[in-house]
Order: structure tokens, then sequence, then C-alpha cells
């Protein structure tokens, strides 16, 4: 099957932005995201797939024990993750994907990370799907993003900031990941949301399939 257009141009845009998306991205690091990497890394276990890996901002906080592979659907961004990961002597695995569609056999991995990316992947429910296949049954699949706030008028703002950056960059405010997460079948191992609820990470395992284990 060929690549969809959409996945060509959000090609496009990410490879745009990557130069210069750590600077851009670093004052909402530290003060919304704060130490939601932290969280998600702490979490991994042995082997990690880092969906949408973009510049790498995961890898300096892994534990030292887990082998990463990352996958991004733009090159340019990869070639950063090489850069970040030569600069922490760390080994990482890289692949150009679409995280839609997992390059990878069923049950490839003990973990699959996703932070900050959901938020643009067109359809996020086939792209938790594919999470859940390429895991092992009792493996995690950890999330950090930007969720839709518990607070009306920050919704709302939400809401109206979208009719912007859809278009712009295919970037969605007003999504939720837990209750896709739940019907893909995953157990909600853990929660956290702040920022008036509009930053979210999950903990969630895959479980046994029916008439296994």
């Amino acid at each position: 099957m060929g690549e969809s257009a959409r996945a060509v141009e959000a090609r496009r845009i990410w490879d745009r932005v990557a130069p210069s998306y750590d600077r851009r991205m670093a004052f909402l690091e530290r003060h919304m995201f704060g130490d939601g990497r932290v969280w998600l890394a702490a979490r991994a276990r042995g082997r990690v797939l880092d969906v949408g890996v973009g510049t790498g901002g995961n890898l300096a906080h892994y534990p030292d024990d887990v082998t990463v592979t990352g996958l991004d659907l733009s090159p340019a961004m990869l070639a950063l993750v090489r850069r970040r990961a030569a600069d922490l002597g760390r080994p990482v695995d890289l692949h150009e994907g679409d995280a839609e569609r997992l390059p990878f056999a069923d049950g490839s991995f003990d973990t699959v990370v996703c932070a900050l990316a959901l938020c643009t992947v067109p359809d996020p429910a086939a792209a938790i799907a594919e999470a859940r296949r390429v895991l092992v049954p009792g493996g995690r699949l950890l999330l950090l993003d930007h969720v839709v706030s518990t607070w009306p008028p920050i919704h709302a703002f939400q809401w109206v900031f979208e009719r912007f950056t859809i278009p712009a960059a295919g970037e969605h405010f007003t999504r939720r990941q837990v209750p896709l997460v739940r019907a893909a079948g995953f157990t909600i191992a853990a929660t956290r949301r702040t920022r008036a609820g509009t930053v979210e990470c999950v903990d969630a395992i895959r479980p046994a399939d029916p008439g296994t284990g």
C-alpha cells in the first residue's frame, strides 16, 4: 500500500520545522510539560519503541538497561536524534515510518513510548492499536501529550486555536488519549494531569489475549 498524501504532507512540515524544533519547544518543555518525559522514561523496561521520537528528547531519561528503537516520519528529525544519541553515548536503532503503520512484527517490544506526538497523528486510535500490536502481553504503553483542558475557558480557547493549528501543522488541542487507550483494550495503570488538565501522562498495560497465558 502506498504512502498517504497526509503522511507526505506531515513529513514536509516536520522536515521544515526540525532545525528550530528544540529552540521553539524549550519554554514549553520547561514550564508546561515539566518532568513529563522523566515520568514516562522511568517506567520504560526492556525493548523500548519510541514512536514519534522527534529530536530524541526522551533519550537522556531512559534507564541504562533498556534498548531503544526510535521511529519518526521525518528524516530531518531522525538526523537530529542521531546527533543527540551520539552526544549521550546512547545506542538507538532509528527507523523512518508512520505511527499508524508500524514497520515491526507483533510482540516486538516490552514498552512503547509516545511523547508529544499523538496530537499530530491523523488517526490516533490507529496508532494506539498499532502500539498494542507490537507490544508483548504485559507490555506498557507510555504517553505524554497536551490534551483537552478540564477548565471550560481554556477548552474554548483550545477549540479556537485548533482552527489555525490543524490546517497549518495537523496539531490538535482538544483530544484526549485515555478513552482511546481503554477502547484499544489496555488497562490503565496510572495517569497524571497537570496545567488545568491540559497535560496528561498515561501508563497503560497490554493484557494477555483471551485464551492465552
